[in-house]
């Protein structure tokens, strides 16, 4: 019931902001979220409040989750490069939007559960890696779609070789200290076309690979 009724929620809030793409919003529904927050947050699995995970990380809301991957505007045939698998909420949308995905999170404990996650819903084309992500993945070739829960600095030097021409990166940049807006790079060619968007509550991507978690 709290699937039903939560999704039902979230798409009447999503059509307000003129989101309203099929694809998308079957792969979300497909996806069940409350198995993807700790129990005890399980009633608000569809709300647009952000959710502690483990490893001092959060989920974002349901509404941003499905914004950012709007943006992104994945479509079959594309592989995806994800910048912090994080619950695997966003990692198990794409999985059934893309043709493949590669995500990328600092922490064991997140990757582990995210996998199982994963394999509950039967997907087999992502895969994930513990990894930094701060300079992409070199020698994976290139995507067709990059997308980041963590802040950059700076827009990312990586984007350049590490995206197809035509491709599109979404990913949280610094306009300030401690204030990282959303940020969609389109690469025509060697050159990249840039729209701001919204602010995002996403921390500092930090590198190393975190060896306690």
């Amino acid at each position: 019931m709290i699937e039903k009724e939560g999704f039902a929620a979230l798409v009447l809030r999503l059509r307000a902001e003129g989101i309203s793409d099929l694809d998308l919003l079957t792969a979300v529904e497909q996806t069940q979220r409350s198995r993807f927050v700790p129990a005890q947050f399980v009633d608000q699995a569809y709300s647009s409040r952000t959710i502690p995970i483990d490893c001092g990380s959060f989920m974002e809301g349901a509404d941003l989750a499905v914004r950012i991957l709007h943006k992104l505007n994945v479509k079959p045939g594309h592989r995806v490069l994800e910048i912090g698998t994080g619950s695997g909420f966003m990692t198990t949308v794409l999985g059934r939007l893309a043709e493949r995905v590669l995500s990328l999170d600092r922490f064991s404990t997140l990757i582990a559960a995210a996998q199982r996650r994963l394999d509950e819903h039967g997907l087999r084309n992502v895969v994930l890696r513990q990894a930094d992500g701060s300079s992409g993945v070199p020698g994976e070739g290139t995507f067709d779609r990059i997308v980041a829960t963590a802040g950059f600095s700076q827009m990312p030097r990586f984007l350049a070789e590490q995206m197809v021409s035509g491709g599109v990166a979404v990913v949280p940049v610094a306009v300030e200290e401690g204030r990282y807006v959303m940020v969609r790079l389109t690469k025509t060619g060697s050159r990249f076309e840039r729209e701001d968007f919204f602010e995002t509550p996403y921390l500092p991507l930090e590198s190393r690979v975190a060896q306690s978690l």
